[in-house]
């Protein structure tokens, strides 16, 4: 072999070697003490967070403990508790049913209540012969002051009932 065969050889051997070891070189992510990101080819301490190692294929994470809100991985779930979970969600839909037709049924009354209070006030004002029953359960005529108070009474349960 000639020099330049021995150089050219010794060139592609050491591109070859760096080749190799910039493929398997593995490079480390984590976090320090003050929360900083550190990226090195060099392992982390074993006290950092987060640790994880990337420049591989599939990084491998590496946590003492798992970020908040995240969720631990999960393996298939049994059919129990994917039953478990239906269940689960067809109570929640029932709640929310139940919720939203007591919500109807109160704004039906609320709105009923502010038709009924808007003809009342209305009858009080063209002073039509209005009836009140007694403690005796006897038919009596409004005089002026009970119109008075009805007619504000009226009011306040328009605006309460109409809003």
């Amino acid at each position: 072999m000639t020099s330049k065969s021995i150089i050219a050889f010794v060139a592609a051997a050491a591109t070859s070697v760096a080749a190799i070891n910039t493929v398997y070189a593995e490079t480390y992510q984590w976090k320090d003490s003050s929360g900083q990101t550190v990226i090195s080819d060099t392992p982390p301490p074993s006290n950092a967070k987060s640790r994880r190692s990337i420049g591989t294929q599939q990084p491998s994470v590496v946590s003492e403990k798992p970020a908040e809100g995240a969720k631990a991985p999960e393996g298939p779930k049994t059919t129990a508790e994917k039953d478990m979970e239906f269940k689960k969600r067809q109570q929640e839909n029932k709640e929310k049913a139940e919720k939203l037709a007591k919500e109807q049924a109160s704004e039906a009354e609320r709105k009923d209540n502010c038709e009924r209070a808007k003809r009342n006030l209305t009858a009080l004002e063209n002073n039509q012969p209005m009836v009140t029953l007694d403690e005796k359960g006897q038919r009596k005529i409004m005089d002026t002051p009970q119109r008075e108070q009805e007619l504000e009474r009226a009011r306040r349960v328009i605006a309460e009932a109409c809003k």
